[in-house]
């Protein structure tokens, strides 16, 4: 599941810096083609396939879950790199597409009930052109506040920085705590991996941290700030301490080493978004797979579960998958694993328990997605913009007595959410700090997210909220705690190690939990897969 709330909630945006799988040993070549082999348990063996329309002896790459990660990897491949992966089969255990990603229309209003947007960076909007939904994307209102709850009050986060010395999320101390930390003087980095809480109290201070971010990883990661770290899951602002010494000095030597490189005209079929915003589709988020897979016909794959791998002497790869039609073998010069990595373990491990090993011990917490829909009228008076309820949401520090972690203003951010006259909340609750939402039922979770809307955003005396959809997700984030990158380089050099060359490791616990990142690492992995198909598959 990609990140709950939207980065640019806060105005930022984590990254993780992708590990690529060395190739200190070359995989032996492939001494002849082999046949794609569907074996089916009954009838007849089907000894090649159809695959973009033409007959083929063998996959170059079989991609492993249809969800947002999987299935831009393949258009990645199929847009970038044909001329090596021209036979490309994506794979999914379900019978839909698109993972967590799951939109609800339904009298009159849309929804989400997994992630909610993303941010419109140059990689996710080509996937979308090259999927022919450029006449589909919507984008919020660059303008549109974002709040956090503090002292009962919902406050807007700064937008720019001329709004910085006044608005009243912080105090005038707590300003200049981390005006003087962004410059340096602050205590020097310990010498160890720390998480986000230690490394956002040393470098800005306890205001930045405890209003800012903690809430900010809880709307994105559903996370503990205290374990997640902060080289894992904010890596590009983490970086910038270490190229110049603080984190001013880093950002204005990566502005310097950004004007030395020649900039790569920007692809004119792109629109170009205005400010700092957020997007979706007009029919919500599931049309950018959906849309994906249309293109890959047939070579989608659904309800097929993958029982078992394994190598073949010639350097490919065997995948066994229970399907519809019974028991299906098929062969490929490579593999990419973008399901969880609980699931990829387990698969794994006949082939390296210490990639299965490293690969289990990420983890991920139960999330829950609460929509539901209350009148104009209901919304409190002080929290309206010109009579109407504006902005892109808010998020809820745990300090301040609220279970949400956060609201989207579903109906405010992209047009038609919502019938008129209605407003459209979407809530999230649980994460790392809050398990024991798999004990409630249903009805208990409405009740605390509606009992929390009512301290901040809901009339107290309002009448009960329309309830659209609650989506518990027991296993919903991969956590990015400390060590985190350790673990995931240590799957890949067993993998390395033990010759699986040509089986990449893909998804969210690998690129970032933002949707955007699933779409920027889909490219770096077809990249990969690129590279090995170029240098030692047969051609």
């Amino acid at each position: 599941m990609t990140a709950l709330i939207d980065l640019s909630l806060l105005r930022s945006s984590p990254s993780v810096s992708p590990f690529s799988i060395p190739r200190h040993q070359h995989p032996p070549r492939f001494r002849k083609p082999f046949k794609l082999r569907c074996s089916l348990a009954e009838g007849p063996t089907i000894s090649s396939s159809k695959i973009d329309g033409g007959e083929s002896s063998i996959a170059d790459c079989v991609i492993v879950g249809g969800g947002i990660s999987g299935l831009c990897i393949a258009q990645a491949l199929a847009t970038k790199h044909r001329d090596v992966a021209s036979n490309v089969i994506v794979t999914e255990a379900r019978d839909r597409v698109g993972g967590n990603i799951t939109t609800v229309e339904r009298d009159g209003y849309l929804w989400e009930e997994g992630p909610n947007s993303f941010q419109p960076s140059d990689p996710i909007l080509t996937m979308a052109v090259d999927s022919g939904l450029k006449d589909d994307l919507v984008l919020g209102d660059p303008n549109a506040p974002r709040f956090v709850l503090w002292e009962g009050k919902l406050r807007p986060v700064p937008s720019k920085p001329t709004d910085l010395p006044f608005f009243d999320l912080m105090s005038i101390a707590g300003k200049l705590r981390a005006g003087f930390g962004a410059i340096g003087i602050r205590p020097p980095p310990p010498g160890y991996e720390e998480s986000v809480e230690e490394f956002v109290r040393r470098n800005l201070g306890a205001e930045v941290f405890e209003r800012f971010i903690e809430p900010f990883c809880s709307g994105v990661y559903a996370g503990d700030p205290s374990k997640l770290s902060m080289k894992a899951a904010f890596g590009r602002v983490w970086k910038l301490e270490e190229i110049g010494g603080s984190i001013i000095g880093g950002t204005f030597k990566t502005i310097q080493e950004r004007n030395k490189t020649p900039k790569l005209p920007r692809d004119p079929r792109l629109p170009k978004p205005k400010g700092q915003t957020v997007g979706s589709f007009r029919k919500g988020l599931t049309m950018l797979p959906e849309a994906i897979a249309n293109s890959l016909g047939s070579n989608v794959k659904l309800s097929w579960k993958l029982s078992s791998i394994t190598k073949l002497g010639n350097g490919g790869y065997n995948l066994t998958f229970e399907t519809p039609e019974g028991m299906v073998s098929l062969q490929s010069r490579s593999v990419v694993m973008t399901i969880p990595s609980h699931v990829a373990s387990n698969l794994l491990h006949p082939l390296s328990a210490a990639a299965a090993d490293a690969l289990s011990q990420f983890y991920y917490p139960p999330v829950a997605s609460v929509t539901v829909s209350y009148p104009k009228e209901a919304i409190r008076k002080e929290c309206l913009i010109d009579g109407e309820l504006k902005g892109f949401g808010q998020l809820h520090p745990r300090s301040q007595g609220i279970e949400t972690l956060g609201t989207i203003y579903s109906s405010s951010l992209f047009p038609n959410r919502a019938p008129s006259g209605r407003v459209l909340l979407l809530n999230y609750i649980g994460g790392a700090t809050n398990t024991g939402i798999l004990s409630k039922t249903e009805g208990e979770l409405v009740e605390a997210v509606d009992r929390d809307l009512r301290k901040m955003l809901i009339n107290p005396n309002a009448k009960d909220p329309l309830v659209l959809g609650v989506r518990v997700w027991p296993k919903a984030i991969p956590q990015f705690l400390v060590g985190h990158l350790d673990l995931l380089d240590s799957a890949k050099m067993a993998l390395r190690d033990s010759g699986f060359r040509g089986l990449f490791l893909g998804g969210n616990y690998v690129s970032g939990v933002a949707l955007g990142r699933c779409v920027e690492g889909a490219y770096e992995v077809a990249a990969e897969v690129k590279e090995f198909l170029s240098q030692y598959a047969y051609k």
